[in-house]
């Protein structure tokens, strides 16, 4: 690996701090890193996604049939996945 020194103001140095006492990473280096891995992650597949809505054309408004089709698309996500909260189980709602 190749080092690299990096300056921070204090606030964020008590953050990364904050975090390794939290036991979320081991060392302030393993934070960075998760960091940037995440950011080049991010734009590795949102960015695309983003390019491609820009060029679909011009928006169109969303419709109370577009909301139910969505809806009901995530409602077979979630009993496909198994995991039914209670809010899905209620027998007094008949819509999520």
């Amino acid at each position: 690996m190749t080092p690299l020194t990096v300056s921070l103001p204090d606030a964020l140095t008590e953050y990364i701090q904050e975090q390794l006492a939290k036991g979320a990473y081991n060392t302030a280096d393993d934070y960075i890193q998760a960091l940037i891995q995440q950011d080049k992650t991010r734009k590795e597949h949102l960015e695309p996604l983003i390019l491609e809505g820009l060029a679909s054309g011009d928006a169109t408004p969303m419709t109370t049939t577009d909301w139910d089709n969505i809806r009901a698309a995530v409602h077979l996500r979630i009993l496909d996945s198994g995991e039914r909260g209670d809010r899905y189980n209620a027998p007094h709602q008949s819509k999520i």
